[in-house]
């Protein structure tokens, strides 16, 4: 056992190495590999940075492989060089970095969490939804955990749990897939683990548009119950803004702001969107999600969704 968690440890090492110069520059002469291919059968690469955000993403991961390369069985350095190189979109290498892990650490679940969330991220349905209910069965009947920001909030104040981002995902895959029923299973279960109402906003917005598609109006109803302007949001303002617009409080073009930051717009369009197909505007809400498609931010789940029902539109 011992010789074998070497052998991995070694491997891994040489990922390491190798992959830290495979995201230093997207402009190199030789482009890197397509990422994923897109529901729609498009080649996804990464995307540009700006100077200075490549800079401070760069900086982490160089962090993360010295503090990997200083205890190379740890598993802490080991989720967090996977983190780093996903937030420099070098997915397929998070994926093997923690696919290594888990070889490592078959028990510990953050590595299903993770490699599930990256599995989502390039578009592989079934192993995302393997590795979370993995995940999920390690974790049943024990203590949840606070999980550490890779990018801390204004407040500095993590807002998710190890448990409850591991269902959330969970849900969401599963919501990807056009899996309704055991979707909304997910969220019921991210629900009872929020915490705080950046927690909830995020889960209720999901668990609305999911009992939307199943056609349960009332329960759906029951969702926007507790929200309300003066809830305590964080960073989950365009969650929040979305469910004030299912309340009829907000006007849903006015979350449409073209000019507004690309991920703000892509979850902002997604969640309109998908309010006028459920309301039966179907044209309005094909044009917003081709909208969302030419953002380009296609890592958001936002952009996952809007891609699952346009491919699902096609496919009619």
């Amino acid at each position: 056992m011992q010789r074998t968690r070497t052998a991995l440890v070694l491997l891994l090492a040489v990922a390491a190495c190798n992959t830290g110069e495979s995201g230093a520059d997207t402009t190199a002469a030789a482009p890197a590999a397509a990422e994923a291919t897109s529901l729609l059968g498009k080649a996804l690469h990464r995307r540009s940075f700006t100077a200075e955000q490549r800079a401070t993403l760069e900086s982490n991961l160089a962090a993360a492989r010295a503090a990997y390369e200083r205890t190379p069985e740890d598993v802490d350095s080991i989720i967090w060089l996977g983190r780093r190189q996903a937030y420099l979109e070098q997915y397929q290498d998070a994926i093997k970095t923690f696919t290594t892990g888990i070889e490592l650490w078959p028990d510990d679940p953050r590595l299903y969490r993770h490699r599930g969330h990256r599995y989502i991220t390039i578009r592989d349905f079934d192993k995302a939804e393997a590795d979370l209910e993995t995940a999920a069965g390690i974790v049943r009947g024990k203590p949840d955990e606070t999980e550490p920001d890779g990018a801390p909030n204004a407040r500095n104040i993590p807002t998710s749990t190890t448990q409850g981002n591991i269902w959330y995902h969970l849900a969401l895959v599963r919501y990807l897939k056009g899996d309704y029923e055991a979707s909304l299973a997910g969220w019921q279960e991210a629900m009872r683990l929020a915490k705080n109402d950046d927690t909830r906003v995020a889960v209720s917005d999901w668990m609305y548009m999911t009992l939307r598609r199943l056609g349960r109006e009332d329960e759906a109803k029951a969702v926007l119950q507790p929200i309300n302007a003066q809830m305590d949001i964080i960073e989950n303002d365009a969650y929040h803004r979305r469910l004030l617009m299912y309340k009829g409080e907000i006007p849903p073009d006015s979350l449409l702001n073209p000019n507004a930051e690309a991920l703000q717009f892509v979850t902002q369009g997604y969640g309109v969107a998908n309010w006028y197909m459920a309301n039966g505007d179907t044209t309005r809400a094909n044009e917003i999600l081709d909208k969302v498609l030419e953002s380009g931010y296609w890592a958001a789940f936002g952009y996952i969704a809007a891609e699952a029902d346009v491919a699902r539109r096609g496919a009619r």
